[in-house]
């Protein structure tokens, strides 16, 4: 697959190096674009209203039991409304859904607007048309410099891989397109 670019996100750029590294934040930060991830909304119901934020810090953790983690800013202003929810839906925004991203990544405004989304009976918020989506109970917060990791248990979850992933790389939103045969098609020769 390659990656092609589609859009610049903002981000702040301070001159002063880091206290306990001596890196500066826009080489770290750079340096850390360099690796391509995927976007996640993590979402639940507060006081019946979907709450949640765009995250790029997904990853599997493991199988048996099934467990994901995000990790958080300590300066989230929106982690605090869901922290102690009993339930938090993770869902893989797909290529598709780059508006959807930016709008709960925003600072302001009603970030579900226009977003299709449903909340599981324990309160989970899930975007409809993701590539995957997990609904989840928070296992464990792990304090990590200035984010938590956070250890999610995953109690029910549906993908669909025909939908293309969003891919946040170099600060910018790209799309994957294919460079060779499709695998679900089959090995060369049984096509």
């Amino acid at each position: 697959m390659t990656a092609t670019a589609t859009a610049t996100v903002p981000r702040s750029r301070s001159a002063e190096a880091l206290p306990s590294s001596g890196l500066q934040p826009g080489e770290l930060r750079r340096a850390f674009g360099g690796f391509p991830t995927g976007v996640t909304a993590v979402a639940a119901l507060v006081d019946g209203r979907p709450v949640g934020l765009a995250l790029s810090s997904f990853t599997s953790v493991s199988l048996d039991p099934p467990l994901v983690s995000v990790c958080v800013a300590h300066t989230s202003e929106t982690w605090p409304l869901l922290r102690d929810r009993a339930r938090i839906g993770v869902s893989v925004l797909g290529a598709h859904q780059e508006d959807a991203c930016r709008r709960l990544a925003a600072r302001d405004g009603d970030r579900f607007a226009g977003l299709d989304w449903r909340a599981t009976p324990g309160g989970a918020v899930l975007v409809e048309d993701a590539v995957a989506r997990f609904d989840c109970g928070i296992e464990r917060h792990i304090p990590a410099g200035d984010h938590d990791i956070v250890l999610l248990r995953v109690h029910g979850l549906d993908a669909d891989p025909a939908v293309a992933p969003l891919v946040f790389h170099g600060s910018r939103f790209r799309s994957l397109e294919p460079t060779g045969p499709d695998p679900a098609a089959g090995p060369p020769g049984q096509r």
